[in-house]
């Protein structure tokens, strides 16, 4: 009975301290690759937005998010540095998830009838 409490401390805090761990480690991953970027660069930032470095400061990114639309983002706002595989990745993602376009439920041919016999109307005054 006496064990159970330092037990029940080891069994709290060890996987606590691995946690803290694991997190650390992501962290200075983060920071490296913020630290390595490069003019070129394909990112995508925290908020979701694509972009290429076109300028870098020691704080802050210039991103070009369009054709002559350039931004200036802190560089703790880089996410990700985007490569050729991540967004072949995607794209075949949203290809699966979009619907085939012949892939639509038939639809009744008096259904459709009903539908284009009724006028369509729509009202701007009240009445």
């Amino acid at each position: 009975m006496e064990l159970l409490f330092p037990l029940l401390l080891v069994a709290l805090f060890v996987p606590m301290f691995l946690g803290v761990r694991r997190q650390k480690r992501e962290s200075e991953k983060v920071a490296a690759m913020q630290e390595g970027l490069k003019i070129g660069d394909a990112v995508t930032t925290t908020s979701g937005l694509y972009g290429t470095v076109v300028d870098l400061d020691e704080d802050t990114v210039d991103l070009e998010i369009a054709e002559d639309v350039v931004t200036t983002w802190l560089r703790k706002s880089i996410l990700t540095v985007r490569t050729e595989e991540t967004e072949a990745d995607e794209s075949a993602e949203t290809a699966a998830e979009e619907p085939a376009l012949g892939a639509a439920e038939p639809v009744d041919a008096a259904e459709r009838a009903s539908e284009t016999d009724a006028p369509s109307q729509t009202r701007l005054t009240k009445d």
